[in-house]
């Protein structure tokens, strides 16, 4: 009995261990593919929103304003940027779109950026995957994500792979 106990133990602790590994090592590759890609990466706090029509009322377009604390790639020296996005509200009509990132007021953000060739507005890029929320740790006081991953640890795997480009 004993033997099994201590099988199924080590079953666990593997099995474990390496679903944590293989979440880490996709994480990073995430993080180095959105790095590449994005043309600007930013830390910051959402400080407005505001939803309209397009011009044929046709589709809602949200602008988002968000007060930037840190660029990690591609300055602009702006105190703040805006994010254009589908969806949104605009009086009682609401629109939704499937992998597009939501923001909320106050929310502080880190966003992997894409600059439109056409117009020069911007967008997050990749999509949901190219927004990640920051919470503040009540224990430690750190920014962490929702995985409970540092921010400072996730701002100095983007610099790594943004000074190797």
């Amino acid at each position: 009995m004993n033997t099994i106990s201590r099988t199924l133990f080590l079953i666990t602790v593997l099995l474990f261990g390496t679903q944590n590994l293989s979440l880490a090592q996709s994480i990073q590759s995430d993080i180095k593919n959105l790095s590449q890609g994005a043309d600007m990466i930013i830390t910051g706090k959402v400080v407005d929103q505001q939803s309209q029509w397009n011009s044929d009322n046709s589709r809602i377009y949200t602008n988002v304003t968000i007060q930037v604390d840190e660029y990690l790639k591609g300055s602009e020296n702006q105190d703040r940027i805006v994010i254009s996005h589908l969806g949104g509200e605009v009086g009682s009509v609401g629109e939704t779109y499937s992998h597009i990132p939501t923001f909320l007021d106050d929310e502080n953000v880190l966003v992997f950026v894409k600059k439109s060739a056409k117009d020069q507005s911007l967008s997050v890029f990749e999509g949901e995957e190219g927004k990640l929320t920051l919470y503040q740790n009540k224990n430690t006081g750190e920014k962490v994500t929702s995985n409970n991953i540092k921010a400072s640890d996730i701002k100095k795997e983007i610099k790594s792979f943004v000074e190797k480009q």
